[in-house]
């Protein structure tokens, strides 16, 4: 027991060095951030018992580097793991992936041109970092950070940064735009948006659109209240809702690249939840290409929509009497 509880607390102030050193953390795992920490206490020759003066890096003792499996081992012996050797991938791909981007672990300390897939290549902590990382629980800890950190962007500010010059723009209206983290399914709602709706949306507003970081990425709230819309709380939200005042109607899009369409399921729950809405329901169905459609083809429902975005002029009616539009709800 007592053994457990300082290697976690070893592993808490490893998780605070690579914070404090700029390693984004935040949209970790716990099992992830834990496995970090340990890989990187491994990499330091860290065990229980052990003061942070004593960190090892790729300078130490002639070169203190350790390979994938190795790593392994030691978090297995020292840090309460029982990782599979076989897992030694993830030490590169996922523990140490952060870390080495930051610069914090040099991922081929001895032979920085060796291959990815050289078995030879050993992980170590940088000099530079590990001069910082002896100093934790110090007196010299602010000054060393405050130092190292100077003129240094960190890792977290640099993907914050990518992520904001990745972000989608979407128009919601003349007035009123917003942004949609980066991704297939993202881009297709912006189509929905900027592309289905003015094309067959009889003026149609939006009233709700989700984003994959964020469900409630845009709500007419007060709107939606007035026709009389199911409880937005509801975990059964169609993707995009937009009104068209015109016509009296309300499009429930449902923007598929991998999954989840409007099949008779997803339509059995979707009508009960409008039953009481003042506006009429057109279901649609948004593809963004004719090879995607055709996966899902045979699961559409009847008295549905679908559009695809690489043919936006187009749509496939799954009615057989009319064009487009509502259908008396049941």
């Amino acid at each position: 027991m007592v053994a457990a509880k300082q290697i976690e607390k070893l592993s808490n102030e490893a998780l605070a060095i690579l914070s404090a050193l700029g390693v984004p953390l935040a949209r970790l795992t716990q099992r992830r951030r834990v496995k970090m920490a340990k890989a990187f206490l491994a990499l330091a020759g860290m065990r229980p018992g052990m003061a942070w003066s004593q960190a090892k890096d790729s300078a130490s003792d002639g070169g203190h580097q350790l390979q994938s499996r190795q790593i392994i081992s030691f978090m297995n012996a020292h840090l309460g793991e029982n990782i599979s050797p076989g897992s030694y991938d993830d030490i590169r791909r996922k523990d140490l992936v952060l870390p080495v981007e930051a610069l914090i672990v040099l991922k081929s300390a001895k032979n920085p041109d060796a291959n990815t897939n050289d078995g030879t290549r050993g992980f170590a902590l940088n000099p530079n970092a590990a001069r910082v990382v002896r100093s934790f629980g110090s007196k010299a800890w602010d000054a060393a950070l405050k130092s190292f950190m100077a003129d240094r962007a960190t890792l977290a500010q640099e993907l914050s940064r990518s992520r904001e010059l990745a972000r989608i723009p979407v128009k919601l209206n003349a007035k009123q735009a917003l942004t949609f983290s980066p991704g297939k399914h993202n881009q297709l709602q912006k189509q929905i948006i900027e592309d289905f709706l003015p094309l067959y949306g009889y003026g149609a507003e939006v009233l709700y659109v989700g984003d994959t970081e964020d469900k409630n990425k845009y709500t007419n709230e007060s709107r939606l209240a007035a026709l009389k819309f199911f409880e937005l709380a509801h975990d059964k939200l169609p993707d995009v809702l937009a009104y068209s005042e015109q016509k009296n109607w309300l499009f429930l899009i449902e923007a598929v690249t991998t999954a989840n369409p409007i099949n008779e399921l997803r339509l059995r729950t979707l009508k009960p939840l409008t039953a009481a809405c003042t506006a009429d329901v057109v279901y649609i169905t948004a593809f963004p290409d004719r090879a995607t459609y055709r996966k899902f083809a045979h699961d559409i429902a009847w008295e549905t929509e679908v559009w695809l975005a690489d043919s936006p002029q187009h749509m496939i009616h799954f009615n057989g009497d009319k064009f487009l539009g509502p259908y008396a709800k049941s």
